[in-house]
């Protein structure tokens, strides 16, 4: 819920006030809608392969995995309209509702059909099997062919312009960061375990950087600003969260077993 506002916040900081002197009105605003986008969007993918790394309680991370996908449904089309508008991008309420629709709904609605169909036709096994890794690396051969388009349009920015990047870069660091920290933090004072404390901190600071992409590009283009934003969100996570998964096992002596006594 904060992660959000938090990431509003610091898009408008570091590219309004920070760098704002090197940027122009128009790119101010389509990098701010993109790290917009991409904080409204919670982790619902990577963040399974982070929780395993990091030793994670597997079932606690596949629950929150099910309630983020859940409140995207809901709440992304509301919230990214709020904060886009407060920031004085106005995007149609209703195309992004659309995009919503397409890219969240659709998959969940397909995936969901797709499970209890072969289950019952072909059984579990042959499911987990034999549909689930061809599907796998359908799904990550997808991911790559849109980034490396996104990149087709942006390589200019991207190699003659790298302090660009870096202005993007600095907001959604520091967000990934504080978010997590604070829900690191918190799961220790309240005496959370570490398998439960990882991935709940993990979680609360990642993105669904895919959804992000998908929303920018519909709205803005696949060369705008705001879905540079986005990539370079893609970019800034993962050996960011690799860091934070680190972080997490050198400090899982800080965490007390559901007993009270430390580990």
């Amino acid at each position: 819920v904060v992660k959000p506002f938090t990431m509003a916040f610091f898009a408008w900081f570091f590219l309004s006030i920070v760098f704002g002197q090197f940027l122009t009105p128009t790119q101010i605003q389509e990098y701010r809608a993109g790290m917009i986008l991409l904080g409204v969007a919670p982790c619902t993918a990577m963040v399974l392969v982070w929780s395993y790394l990091a030793r994670g309680n597997m079932a606690h991370t596949l629950v929150m995995t099910a309630i983020n996908s859940l409140s995207m449904v809901v709440l992304y089309a509301p919230l990214a309209t709020f904060l886009l508008g407060i920031s004085g991008i106005t995007v149609p309420w209703l195309t992004i509702a659309l995009s919503i629709v397409i890219y969240i709904c659709l998959p969940l609605v397909a995936g969901h059909y797709t499970r209890s169909w072969a289950i019952k036709k072909k059984g579990k096994n042959w499911f987990e099997k034999k549909l689930v890794p061809p599907l796998s690396k359908s799904a990550i051969a997808a991911l790559l062919i849109t980034l490396i388009i996104l990149f087709s349009y942006q390589g200019r920015i991207i190699t003659e312009i790298p302090r660009i990047i870096g202005m993007i870069t600095a907001g959604i660091f520091v967000n990934i960061l504080l978010v997590f920290a604070i829900t690191y933090a918190v799961s220790r004072v309240i005496h959370l375990t570490y398998e439960d404390a990882a991935p709940a901190a993990i979680i609360a600071g990642s993105n669904h950087f895919e959804v992000a992409i998908a929303v920018a590009t519909t709205l803005f283009g696949v060369s705008s600003g705001a879905a540079l934003a986005t990539v370079v969100g893609v970019l800034t996570e993962v050996p960011i969260m690799l860091f934070l998964v680190w972080l997490c096992l050198k400090t899982r002596g800080y965490f007390y077993h559901p007993e009270g006594r430390r580990r």
